[in-house]
């Protein structure tokens, strides 16, 4: 960057690659709490040596070094993030028990908008959104940091071999056996590629789905949701480490232990290139709605195939820029007093 750039310009130049850096830490650790860390660890890590950056490189792939390498070093420790079923098996109804596991057990959700910048593409935009879709992310965090690394910027960012090559400091023919390794495991997890076949935006079959699922959700219909999930619909709850499949356990679950979300509000969000939806139940002490979860849906064939609730508000709300409570509709709760 030289001499000659003044701070207000190197703050605007590091600043436009936030949200493209914040997609790749995120693929990387599957957390967007430590995505964001990386980030602002890349970038005060880079304005404190932009007097060492020659422009042998292009800006962007000297930030993604950066930002590889302080991933990696994240990952030395072993975490793997996942999702309830990558865990366990599916727990029937009757065995249900709210047994919850520690936050970085989980792979986390993450707003669009923080982790997708805007292109014009379209075609780049839809591989965009495919790449932080959930069974993806859960797929990528089963491979090695460094395979990791080199599968999202070669297939998801479209990077050449050799700038990998340089990126890592290692050959261009052991990119390609990284590669070719990362593929296998992938191509070995049957729903690395299912999670979730949406247009975007979506089409008209896809409205109605979510239209009808927001009727049946608020009015906790279970016959008319029942009718909504595949056969081998998943929901999931993190922190908790109960899963269940079907739409019988499902219902069974809402309708038993879930039954205090009877007369909720859902209003909708972007959530890894899924439709989802912020869920309020209602709130008897306070009155209104109170945050209850942030749920993702995964939708295939005219049906809702995962139903993902991540449970803790006091993070999700916030970084989805969603209001801590809502205010009863005039009329609303007053039959119960």
């Amino acid at each position: 960057m030289g001499d000659g750039m003044a701070t207000a310009e190197i703050d605007v130049a590091l600043e436009k690659h936030r949200t493209e850096l914040t997609g790749y830490c995120y693929r990387m650790l599957g957390s967007s709490f430590e995505a964001e860390d990386a980030v602002q660890d890349t970038l005060v890590r880079a304005w404190r040596s932009h007097e060492g950056f020659e422009g042998r490189s292009s800006l962007r792939s000297w930030l993604y070094r950066i930002a590889t390498n302080v991933c990696l070093d994240m990952l030395a420790a072993g975490n793997k993030r996942a999702r309830p079923m990558d865990l366990t098996a599916a727990t029937p109804l009757a065995q249900a028990a709210l047994s919850p596991r520690p936050d970085h057990t989980w792979l986390e959700p993450v707003p669009d908008a923080r982790v997708l910048p805007s292109v014009d593409d379209p075609a780049e935009a839809a591989i965009a959104k495919e790449s932080v879709r959930l069974a993806f992310m859960a797929a990528l965090q089963q491979l090695p940091p460094r395979q990791r690394a080199v599968l999202i910027l070669r297939e998801v960012l479209a990077w050449r071999a050799s700038e990998v090559a340089e990126l890592l400091e290692t050959s261009v023919a052991s990119v390609n056996s990284a590669l070719q390794r990362a593929r296998a495991t992938l191509a070995e997890r049957a729903d690395a590629g299912a999670g979730g076949e949406v247009s975007d935006p979506l089409d008209e079959k896809q409205q109605r789905l979510l239209e009808r699922y927001v009727k049946a959700f608020e009015g906790y219909d279970m016959t008319a949701l029942t009718a909504l999930l595949h056969e081998d619909a998943v929901m999931t709850m993190p922190p908790f480490d109960l899963w269940l499949r079907g739409p019988a356990d499902i219902t069974g679950f809402m309708s038993t232990l879930g039954a205090a979300c009877a007369g909720s509000r859902l209003l909708p969000v972007r959530a890894n290139g899924l439709p989802g939806f912020a869920h309020y139940k209602p709130d008897p002490e306070g009155g209104g709605f109170a945050p209850w979860a942030v749920q993702v849906l995964e939708l295939s064939e005219g049906r809702i195939t995962g139903f993902h609730c991540f449970l803790d508000t006091r993070r999700w709300f916030p970084l989805f820029a969603l209001p801590l409570h809502l205010e009863a509709e005039s009329g609303e709760g007053e039959k119960g007093e």
